[in-house]
């Protein structure tokens, strides 16, 4: 099927189309040579396309993929999320909000309702934005990327899986097919929260997602996961360090957060300077932190004076 692209130029750019209903007809026609994307939701590709920042001669559809739909809980208590599945259904789904507020946090801050129901978790990843809101609480709550390809299927940690600005671990035959979250462990808590110029409608100017896993007092495991301050998602590892083993104090997050600002390196662009990034990013880690430690620990022991 060969389709046009309407835009704001006299250029018309045509684009064959591919509708396949398995995932290994996907890799088949991936495979069919260059300048190939993949489109689930397109809230990123058909804009790239529009403004000529992408050439493509094919684009394959994934929305006859089931497989790459679903939302699942296994019986250990992982959850399995398909690439496809939209900004929206996380945000609304109860288990997600429940058990990975981060995750159901960062999707129900991408764009606008319209563009949540459409947008995916597969997207939002495999496109490599910096700002990208779904990929800090990824990062937070330590997931795997099931990629499926013609050499078979491999698992991808997401601390792997960024290489820069719109780069991923991604073969060009390759399909990120399923995001992998571990059970949530008791006594644990995470959130998102983002900055932008607008409530709505913008990219994050610094996010930050924070997990926290609190056995008697003690935080037992830390991850922080900084959004839009270096050209991919990152940890700040030494911060989470800094809090493990120890109880999660306000003076102790205070430390946390001022070395999770050494870990961004910011540029300074029209949407905020370097230094007001580090700001942000002091700011943010000791709200996710505080919120994290909430959640794992409950409200009453945060009013008593415990973190």
């Amino acid at each position: 099927m060969s389709l046009q692209l309407t835009t704001m130029s006299p250029v018309v750019r045509r684009f064959e189309l591919a509708l396949p209903d398995t995932l290994q007809a996907c890799q088949q026609a991936l495979a069919d040579g260059p300048d190939i994307k993949l489109v689930a939701g397109g809230t990123d590709l058909l804009p790239q396309m529009k403004t000529g920042m992408l050439s493509v001669r094919k684009v394959v559809d994934l929305s006859a993929l089931p497989e790459l739909k679903v939302i699942e809980q296994q019986p250990d208590g992982r959850l399995r999320v398909g690439a496809a599945v939209a900004a929206r259904t996380l945000e609304q789904t109860p288990l997600i909000s429940k058990d990975f507020a981060a995750l159901a946090e960062g999707a129900s801050v991408v764009g606008s309702f319209q563009i949540r129901n459409l947008a995916t978790l597969g997207g939002n990843m495999a496109n490599a934005a910096p700002s990208a809101d779904m990929a800090p609480p990824l990062l937070a709550l330590d997931a795997e990327l099931l990629i499926a390809g013609p050499r078979g299927q491999r698992r991808v940690p997401v601390t792997e899986f960024f290489l820069g600005v719109r780069r991923t671990q991604l073969a060009p035959d390759e399909v990120l097919a399923e995001i992998i979250i571990p059970a949530p462990a008791p006594g644990s808590g995470s959130t998102y929260v983002r900055h932008t110029p607008r409530r709505e409608l913008d990219i994050a100017v610094v996010g930050v997602a924070s997990y926290v896993k609190i056995t008697d007092g003690t935080c037992t495991s830390a991850r922080i996961a900084l959004g839009a301050v270096a050209p991919v998602p990152l940890r700040a590892t030494a911060a989470e360090a800094r809090l493990e083993g120890q109880s999660l104090t306000p003076a102790l997050i205070d430390e946390a957060a001022d070395l999770a600002v050494s870990a961004a390196s910011p540029i300074s662009d029209q949407r905020g300077s370097a230094e007001f990034r580090r700001h942000l990013v002091r700011v943010l880690t000791r709200r996710t932190l505080t919120t994290a430690a909430e959640r794992a620990s409950g409200l009453s022991a945060a009013r008593n004076g415990a973190i």
